[in-house]
């Protein structure tokens, strides 16, 4: 999946929906880790702030959660999030 830098959905929605889209895939499993900050703004070719947006609305949608000095993990997939809220 590719974002569209000139697209009419804002960036951090469109990487933060490739992110999800890997958790529900599985290239990201509950338990492990995703890539910093950096490497997503990297791999997206989008600014740092953007990324953390991005990874800012995974964790307020429950998704993932940040450990202090050992990175960010997934914690559900968007379905068990679903299931918690109905």
């Amino acid at each position: 999946m590719s974002i569209d830098l000139d697209g009419m959905e804002p960036l951090y929605l469109q990487v933060a929906g490739v992110l999800t889209a890997r958790i529900v895939d599985g290239v990201y499993p509950v338990g492990r880790r995703i890539p910093a900050v950096r490497a997503v703004a990297d791999e997206f070719k989008v600014s740092v702030n953007t990324a953390e947006a991005a990874i800012r609305l995974l964790r307020e949608q429950g998704l993932v959660r940040g450990v202090h000095g050992r990175g960010t993990f997934v914690i559900a997939k968007p379905s068990d999030v679903g299931e918690k809220d109905g």
